[in-house]
């Protein structure tokens, strides 16, 4: 249920960047892509957090074992999500960098 929860919000968030890059074309006070990425790494942050949270609360024995579950689940899918980007970034950026002036 979590996971069908953060897909969403992932076809959510394209769906923004997709519309957002026509109209940023045409108005400069619109939202770029460093935008975007700022927010995207804002929420993989806040979900980390409220993992880091989830598991100290269960620590101390005040924490549901599911919700913990579904924190930390959350907080592994989102850290996943932010390497892959951060691999493909990377690879770009080498594939660039290997192309003849």
């Amino acid at each position: 249920m979590a996971i069908a929860a953060v897909a969403s919000a992932a076809y959510q968030a394209a769906a923004k960047m997709g519309g957002g890059a026509a109209s940023s074309a045409a108005s400069p006070t619109g939202a770029g892509f460093g935008d975007f990425l700022t927010s995207a790494m804002k929420d993989a942050i806040g979900t980390m957090k409220s993992g880091e949270q989830a598991a100290a609360q269960q620590v101390a024995g005040k924490g549901d074992m599911v919700s913990v579950v579904n924190a930390v689940n959350q907080a592994e899918l989102t850290l996943d999500t932010v390497v892959a980007v951060r691999d493909k970034v990377i690879t770009a950026y080498q594939s660039i960098m290997q192309m003849p002036i």
